[in-house]
């Protein structure tokens, strides 16, 4: 679908397997999109999106019966004759990638089919994914990480291998089968592969490199997972959608000997091919080497701006380049170091959680009179999602029930894992925002970075 999206001179809009209907309905309405690809396991949320738009062309690709109301990818292919290539440039939009919003509804991340191409361009300058790569594809694909090293794949002439989604054993057994030679995961992925009972069991003598992201990964975890795998190369990349997705990249020998001995393990890596990087403070000013401030990116890879939201890209993109939210620093030779978050997001099990998003669904329950979201270390998930909630007076809630309310209306991965109940009033700066840097700090001192 990617690629016919792209030949046909389409956009292509990867939905999130792990929201809501609501959710997916709010960003097939927001894109005004006009068909709905579905296999057997969505066929049934795609018919209730359908009843929510009427204007939606559902398309069953699947075995088996085409369910009532829809049309057959199959039979589609055998009505009509091939359409010539639509020649697209690289200017134009290629795809609307959808990430949670920070003032609590999703954006829409344009990327061009330049940004896409470049992206791929620069993976494979950088010794990813060459023609001799066997790459699982173990992550969701809606997730660009993954999603755009096919790209690369494709352009190498390496072979993709599928599996319809995540689990420890189902990926060994892939990569026995298949002879796997690439993967990317995010740090939970790897934690629950290395860990797993199960790993003995398996040839995984093909597999040599392992890319992580998402979020950080652990130095246990990351320990575990060389001393499992002792053959296997570990790369990091560091990006987010808007950068379709590279910003940066840790090699494999920055991990090891020389490089870990520096302490360049715990750094996301250097500005990758194409791209640079710079740190900078408030006022936009690059800030000296050592000096923590919001990591910047400029790049053929940068997005093209947020689906019409004109005021957020301008100031996502202030000066020429993406203002990434993220806090850090780079050393003297290059390396970036995230350290925190300039905005309100965090990142569990590899999905990122917009704190206001979250806060929204929270503050929608009768008994709640104030509320702050915020990330806590998790072992297994890096951030827990964790909600401190004053009530009104008079009024009584418990946990369960804040997130049973939660589920409701967000997807399950973004509710609250854990609720502290207070009477006490949330603590305010001068212009009366939540400090939410005061409620996080019990949880996070004595850590190195504030990210995990």
């Amino acid at each position: 679908m990617y690629l016919a999206a792209g030949w046909c001179g389409g956009v292509i809009v990867p939905l999130n397997i792990r929201w809501s209907a609501l959710e997916n309905e709010d960003a097939l309405k927001d894109c005004r999109a006009v068909a709905l690809v579905v296999d057997k396991a969505f066929a049934a949320t795609g018919a209730v999106l359908a009843q929510a738009i009427p204007s939606l062309t559902l398309i069953y690709a699947d075995d088996g019966e085409v369910p009532a109301g829809m049309q057959g990818y199959e039979d589609l292919i055998a009505a009509h004759a091939p359409i010539p290539d639509a020649m697209r440039k690289a200017e134009d939009l290629a795809g609307i990638f959808y990430t949670g919003g920070t003032t609590g509804r999703s954006k829409g991340v344009m990327l061009s089919h330049g940004n896409l191409m470049a992206n791929a361009l620069n993976a494979l300058g950088e010794g990813l994914f060459p023609g001799t790569s066997v790459y699982l594809h173990a992550a969701p694909m809606f997730h660009l990480a993954n999603g755009a090293a096919m790209y690369s794949l494709l352009l190498s002439g390496g072979s993709n291998v599928m599996i319809p989604s995540f689990t420890p054993e189902g990926v060994m057994q892939a990569m026995q089968n298949d002879r796997v030679t690439d993967v990317l995961l995010v740090p939970t992925m790897i934690q629950m592969f290395v860990d797993h009972p199960a790993l003995k069991n398996y040839d995984l003598s093909s597999l040599k490199n392992i890319v992580y992201g998402a979020s950080p990964i652990s130095e246990a975890v990351l320990a575990r997972a060389s001393a499992a795998l002792p053959n296997v190369q570990f790369t990091q990349a560091y990006g987010m959608t808007e950068l379709s997705p590279i910003a940066t990249l840790l090699h494999w020998k920055e991990h090891i000997g020389e490089g870990k001995a520096k302490g360049r393990q715990r750094a996301a890596g250097r500005a990758t091919l194409g791209c640079e990087v710079r740190i900078v403070d408030a006022e936009d000013r690059t800030v000296p080497y050592g000096t923590v401030g919001e990591i910047c990116v400029r790049g053929d890879n940068v997005m093209m701006g947020y689906w019409e939201r004109p005021e957020e890209t301008a100031r996502a993109l202030a000066g020429g380049w993406m203002h990434t939210g993220d806090g850090g620093y780079m050393d003297e030779h290059g390396f970036v170091y995230v350290v925190d978050r300039v905005k309100d997001m965090i990142i569990s099990g590899g999905e990122n959680v917009y704190s206001v998003e979250v806060e929204n669904a929270v503050a929608q329950h009768p008994a709640v009179a104030q509320c702050a979201v915020i990330g806590i270390p998790h072992e297994a998930w890096g951030e827990q999602v964790h909600a401190v909630v004053v009530t009104k007076a008079g009024a009584t809630v418990t946990a369960d029930e804040l997130i049973a309310h939660c589920k409701a209306l967000i997807a399950g991965y973004k509710c609250p894992r854990s609720v502290e109940i207070t009477e006490t009033p949330l603590p305010l700066s001068g212009a009366g925002k939540i400090l939410k840097r005061e409620l996080r700090q019990p949880y996070w001192e004595n850590r190195e970075r504030r990210v995990s």
